[in-house]
């Protein structure tokens, strides 16, 4: 394949990932903010696993959900967040169960001090910490790993491209 095709597909999937998340961040926006958030479009943050266009995807998606939903605060540290656990999800891409953590961790440490100094939640730090952490276990370290294991079935299929 040439580098210029190889690049579009890359840009191409990056966009359908970005498209993905938002989507599902805008349908189930009623649970994807606040300081006890369950959000659904963070499972897709063990797609790195499968193609490093999902890190710029993933920042992209959680960038326009947030400019859309969110406080400037949610754009800047919320998509920075999810760019730090893309980007440590395909670091670790070679350890396929451990691909969640980067996500649930780079969320539960940042995540809480946007809620603080953006949403003015009066919950301390710590306890934010545990919300959302749990919030990211269920979304990314379930629903993830749940996609993941489905995913594993057609990769060949959805990543073409990467797999060959």
């Amino acid at each position: 394949m040439r580098e210029s095709n190889k690049k579009m597909y890359h840009l191409a999937h990056g966009a359908m990932i970005a498209a993905v998340y938002v989507a599902l961040t805008v349908a189930f926006a009623p649970i994807s903010f606040g300081a006890i958030q369950f959000r659904v479009s963070e499972a897709l943050c063990i797609l790195p696993y499968f193609t490093p266009a999902a890190v710029p995807g993933l920042f992209a998606g959680c960038f326009l959900s947030n400019l859309m939903l969110g406080s400037p605060w949610d754009m800047v540290f919320g998509s920075l967040a999810t760019l730090i656990g893309a980007a440590g999800s395909w670091y670790l891409r070679r350890h396929k169960w451990c691909v969640c953590l980067p996500p649930i961790l780079s969320n539960a440490i940042i995540i809480p001090w946007v809620l603080r100094y953006a949403y003015g939640s009066p919950d301390l730090i710590p306890v934010a910490m545990v919300t959302v952490g749990i919030g990211e276990v269920l979304a990314v370290g379930v629903l993830g790993n749940v996609l993941m294991v489905t995913l594993e079935r057609y990769k060949n299929l959805v990543f073409k491209q990467q797999a060959a």
